[in-house]
């Protein structure tokens, strides 16, 4: 079939170059679709490697991959022929697609997702919206705007009328003042009861304590941070006050390009970058007065919360991770590290570390914060909302950072009420069948009228809806990332290179279904949204999926907290957070925002503090930030069979019997397991991230079916580099591996 396509294809291209390349597209997607759906429905790559010339192998290791081949195919001759044959069938496609730079287990990931994912959603949404009408029905939502804007932001007074608190004192210790809210603070400052400076010195010794504990900070700032402090210090002794964030620490996630300091993306391929661009909300918050303090850990390249340092913690449970790439924003704000954090959202990264961290977050309205400097998944998707410690300084950083980015179309001057002059008792709030009933009562009380709702609307494919557009967005600005092999060093195998190779099939044309599939989803909340407000889990995926898509913002509360399962042995403080999420319609942040504080001005959960002095019996903090962190372990770990792994000096790599799997993990001096020190082996075949088992294990990666261990003590990202590398320095290591 390849080979009579292909002929074809030459024969064309000898009569009418132009018309040859506008002729071969349908028959090239008609053919990987066939390609496709002969695929079986489960694919074993660890276990069946593929010899193919462009694979991303040093020369010095295929004889391993070669090796292993051939004694799989004489052990399971029918098997891997057909998955050779399956590979073929889809390699000639490639060129087609500028796409020949993957190998074969690459080819057979992306036909697997193809087969079990793309398809499924693609037909899903064709059924919703593909007909012969010309496009006069579920238009996209996706519109070209083509007004050449001259118009520039400007500084302005705060649009809310925040309250403005009376009688502070300052409070005689350190931790008092790390958890007094921005207002608070803001009023110490413009009293001269604290200055901005030794704030900052306060804050940037917790951010230096508390690191080691939830691995949370990417970058200090330190010499900024005084800058800032300073000048904010000196307008206030010239009697020029410019607002509640005048001389306030705070953080940015480390998406957020701030000249002079790095911007890691969170991502071992760009840890060393710094970009000269200086972003539209740290421009924003600097003409506030804000100061800041650090970069804080983004998930890497803005997934989940494994990055090239670590994984970040819970500080409510350090056991927990914190979920969501603005773990760093979210554990940093929880743990009195920064009175606020800026974080981002595409799909859950604002709502889900919130939740996890026990701390209030909005994630606003689409367009309302401009996104210039900040990296970019989905530019109709992503979002930039503030992390505080209750929805009142939530209004006031939104206050500060929303408005007209002019180099950011997306962005507008969106005209919000305020949210501190709402009059509640004027709202009909709906409350889904997993609303927290505590805020349905509480609301009640205070003469808000609630009644139950539920939300409908027909579009079943939401969550392949959102997949489709952030992947295939994310693609195109992470092509030449795949394109040059650095996805192999992602941190976490499973995430964004499985994800991205998957969307490198996913066609124009499907592409667009599935936006227009989104404008029905779109049309269809709109018209079924028949109150102000409604309560719900904040943290849902589908409806997680369904706010990102139609652009609802929504305001994460935290509501109260439990105990957590098999406590540590000694008396614990550690708890698992409860919350909610209150949801408007696009545009009316300030009714969420209302609703919020309401519910807060009856409650004190968002005010309690966690345990993070509470950790434990075998659980240190350094004190003073100078004590040296103890070394990680880096455990090797590899699964049972009859074969010795010999990993020699020169890089050379020679087995005997079948090879499986290996992985790399590391554990921190608690002996907890750190994601982000997860590698491939690039010269093992198929090595799978030892995170991801984990992930499978619960989180806990523990020795079982005699599952072997090796510890090298050390600085473990060095280790990784020189196995990772064979650099000279790396000494022969054998595996001599048992049936278990």
């Amino acid at each position: 079939m390849a080979t009579r396509f292909l002929d074809k294809c030459r024969n064309m291209a000898s009569r009418c170059p132009t018309r040859f390349m506008v002729s071969l597209v349908p028959p090239l997607f008609f053919f990987l679709a066939v390609s496709f759906a002969y695929l079986p429905s489960e694919l074993q790559i660890q276990h069946d490697f593929i010899i193919n010339e462009s694979a991303v192998l040093q020369a010095s290791h295929r004889h391993l991959a070669s090796t292993t081949h051939q004694e799989m195919d004489s052990e399971n001759g029918s098997q891997c022929s057909k998955r050779i044959t399956e590979a073929s069938q889809i390699r000639p496609a490639l060129p087609l697609l500028d796409a020949d730079f993957l190998n074969d287990t690459k080819v057979l990931e992306i036909a697997k997702g193809a087969k079990e994912f793309n398809v499924p959603i693609i037909r899903a949404n064709r059924k919703l919206v593909a007909s012969v009408n010309g496009g006069l029905h579920n238009p996209s939502p996706l519109v070209f705007n083509p007004e050449w804007s001259t118009e520039r932001s400007q500084d302005k007074a705060s649009g809310f009328n925040h309250p403005l608190p009376s009688g502070i004192q300052r409070p005689n210790n350190e931790d008092d003042i790390a958890f007094m809210s921005v207002l608070e603070l803001g009023e110490l400052i413009k009293n001269k009861q604290i200055s901005s400076e030794e704030l900052t010195g306060i804050f940037l010794k917790r951010l230096r304590r508390y690191n080691p504990v939830l691995e949370s900070v990417v970058t200090y700032t330190v010499d900024l941070a005084y800058q800032q402090a300073k000048a904010a210090d000196k307008l206030l002794s010239q009697g020029v006050y410019l607002g509640p964030l005048h001389g306030i620490p705070y953080g940015l996630k480390d998406i957020i390009s701030v000249p002079n300091y790095k911007t890691t993306w969170g991502s071992t391929t760009f840890k060393n970058q710094v970009l000269s661009i200086e972003a539209w909300v740290y421009k924003r918050l600097k003409s506030a007065g804000a100061v800041l303090v650090a970069k804080l850990v983004s998930g890497s390249l803005a997934y989940d919360d494994i990055w090239f340092g670590g994984r970040t913690r819970n500080p409510w449970n350090i056991e927990e991770f914190s979920t969501g790439s603005s773990a760093g924003p979210a554990a940093c704000t929880s743990a009195g590290m920064v009175l606020f954090a800026i974080g981002s959202e595409t799909v859950g990264s604002i709502t889900y570390p919130a939740a996890r961290c026990g701390v209030t977050a909005l994630r606003p309205t689409f367009g309302s914060v401009g996104r210039t400097g900040v990296m970019s998944i989905s530019e109709s998707l992503d979002k930039l909302g503030p992390f505080c410690r209750s929805a009142a300084y939530c209004a006031v950083i939104l206050d500060a950072i929303r408005g007209k980015d002019p180099d950011d179309d997306s962005s507008r001057d969106i005209p919000f009420g305020d949210p501190f002059s709402v009059d509640i008792t004027k709202l009909t709030v709906g409350y889904l069948d997993d609303a927290d009933m505590e805020v349905v009562h509480v609301l009640e009380s205070k003469g808000v009228k609630v009644v139950p709702f539920k939300l409908k609307y027909t579009v079943d494919s939401v969550q392949g809806i959102l997949n489709f557009t952030m992947d295939v967005d994310m693609l195109a600005h992470f092509d030449e990332w795949q394109r040059s092999g650095k996805d192999d060093d992602y941190e976490a195998q499973d995430q964004w290179p499985l994800e991205l190779r998957r969307a490198r099939v996913v066609s124009a044309v499907d592409y667009m279904q599935a936006q227009r599939a989104r404008g029905k989803l779109i049309q269809e909340v709109k018209e079924n949204f028949n109150v102000d407000a409604f309560i719900g889990n904040a943290t849902d995926w589908e409806r997680v999926c369904m706010g990102n898509l139609v652009g609802l913002p929504v305001t994460v509360v935290p509501t109260g907290f439990k105990n957590i399962p098999n406590p540590p042995p000694t008396v614990t403080r550690r708890r698992t957070t409860i919350n909610t999420g209150i949801y408007a319609p696009p545009n009316h942040d300030h009714i969420a925002l209302a609703l919020a504080m309401a519910y807060q001005s009856a409650t004190n959960h968002h005010k309690q503090r966690p345990p993070i002095n509470d950790l434990g019996p075998n659980d240190t903090v350094p004190n003073p930030p100078a004590v040296p962190i103890p070394p990680r372990r880096l455990h090797l770990w590899t699964k049972p069979s009859n074969s010795i792994i010999k990993i020699n000096v020169d890089g050379t790599c020679s087995t005997s019997g079948k090879v499986t799997t290996i992985g790399l993990v590391a554990r921190d001096f608690h002996g907890m397991v750190v994601g982000g020190m997860c590698r491939r082996i690039p010269f093992l075949f198929s090595a799978e991230s030892a995170e991801a088992e984990a992930s499978t294990q619960g989180i806990k990666f523990e020795i079982e079916n005699g599952w072997e261990e090796a510890i090298i003590e050390g600085d473990t990202t060095a280790i990784v580099n020189r196995l990772v590398n064979n650099k000279e320095d790396v000494s022969t290591i054998r595996f001599l591996l048992n049936e278990a």
